[in-house]
């Protein structure tokens, strides 16, 4: 069995290795980062949330040259809107509801446009897609039973928001038994204040429900440059 792999991070050095370790990708949606989705609708600027596609594209991809699990969700409600309950529904002062006719398709309805994962992150042929009805990928889905089945113990988690969906997930990780790192500039917010005090809040006290590190960090160890070759001697005469 190979040597477990060692990332720098906070509040210590990450260890994993491939085989039982996920890299989990939440609700990269178009709902959520794009003009006329859902975030925008609550007032947000996605510009924000756009700026984690870049660097989790890259990680998705070492990811995948090194044979990791890769699991995807996305929030969202069945069209009937019988999973979602009225709390949730009526959560907030948005300038559209759920199921809502928006610009995208029905707001965060299953099999609508704008509930589907953002092209640049599209998940592949073989990789698992979580539909949650909540903010924690836990809650009313089977992703519990697919982390067991695949022997999962370790998460590297990724995604939006980094105070909400990020953060719950996280915790309910935690609470579970799973060792989870989330990476920072793989992660996003609406709000910066959030992202800076929701990544501290992960590392605080020990490392109180989680590890943070940074794409780079992980990439280089997933994808280590070759060895360079040894000089050869010069040949006499």
């Amino acid at each position: 069995m190979p040597d477990p792999l060692r990332v720098p991070a906070r509040p210590e050095p990450f260890t994993f290795d491939i085989a039982t370790t996920a890299l989990v990708v939440i609700d990269m949606q178009r709902d959520f980062l794009l003009p006329g989705g859902f975030g925008e609708t609550l007032g947000n600027d996605v510009a924000l949330l756009q700026q984690v596609v870049p660097p989790l594209a890259e990680l998705l991809a070492a990811a995948r040259a090194a044979g990791m699990m890769v699991i995807h969700t996305r929030e969202g409600h069945l069209p009937d809107l019988s999973d979602c309950p009225p709390a949730k529904l009526s959560r907030g002062a948005p300038s559209m509801r759920i199921g809502d006719q928006g610009a995208l398709g029905r707001i965060l309805i299953r099999g609508e446009y704008g509930h589907d994962i953002v092209d640049e992150l599209a998940p592949i042929d073989g990789e698992v897609v979580i539909d949650k009805p909540g903010k924690g990928a836990f809650y009313g889905t089977t992703f519990g039973d697919v982390l067991v089945e695949n022997g999962i113990t370790r998460l590297i988690v990724t995604g939006v928001t980094t105070e909400v969906c990020v953060h719950t997930t996280v915790r309910e990780a935690n609470d579970r038994g799973y060792e989870a790192l989330v990476v920072s500039d793989c992660v996003g917010s609406y709000f910066p204040e959030f992202q800076r005090i929701g990544l501290e809040m992960i590392a605080a006290q020990g490392g109180i429900f989680g590890w943070v590190s940074d794409s780079a960090s992980i990439i280089s160890v997933l994808s280590p440059e070759p060895a360079a070759p040894s000089p050869q001697p010069a040949l006499a005469g």
